[in-house]
């Protein structure tokens, strides 16, 4: 079997972390764009059951959640976007140090700290939150969290929670997305 072409031979266990280094490429795709390939031995160590949530640390400084992703064939990928890619003066075919690690984390996702106080005041909306699946709670944590502005995860996480209380636990994404363009 052909290895990763892409890949270097380099491979390491460090401190129950698998590390390697890749090369970031693109895919001619509409859905996916820039990433790096993960060597199949190291993504079936991290892989627990239907669990594929991972911390990719690039280059020993930048650290963030993600999933390992099927490429076919039994390969798999990690996408690495714009943000991080500028921080870390990435370009297409950038030699990359990549430690990887299994989530051990709750959602796989930061939970925002302005969710979490208000999933502790109400029951019902702490209820249907944790009704959802993993991927819907991530959904609606990177909702919450990507604002820098305090007061405007609070609003989302409020504008989010009466959504799901509204609509019985369900989401209507197009609803929520009006919802929270009219909260302003």
């Amino acid at each position: 079997m052909a290895e990763i072409s892409t890949m270097k031979s380099h491979l390491s266990k460090k401190k129950n972390k698998d590390s390697f280094i890749a090369i970031l490429e693109r895919f001619d795709s509409n859905l996916w764009y820039f990433h790096i390939l993960v060597p199949k031995e190291i993504a079936e160590n991290l892989i627990t059951g239907k669990n594929r949530r991972i911390v990719c640390t690039l280059n020993d400084t930048e650290s963030f959640q993600c999933a390992l992703m099927h490429k076919g064939g039994g390969e798999f990928f990690i996408n690495v976007n714009q943000k991080i890619r500028t921080k870390l003066r990435l370009k297409l075919h950038s030699e990359v140090e990549v430690c990887l690690q299994k989530d051990k984390s709750e959602y796989g996702l930061p939970m925002p700290e302005e969710l979490m106080e208000l999933l502790q005041i109400d029951d019902e909306g702490n209820t249907l939150f944790h009704a959802l699946t993993r991927g819907k709670q991530r959904t609606l944590l990177h909702m919450i969290g990507t604002p820098k502005s305090s007061d405007i995860r609070i609003r989302k996480a409020i504008c989010i929670i009466d959504h799901l209380k509204f609509n019985n636990g369900k989401i209507n994404y197009k609803l929520l997305n009006e919802a929270l363009k009219n909260s302003k």
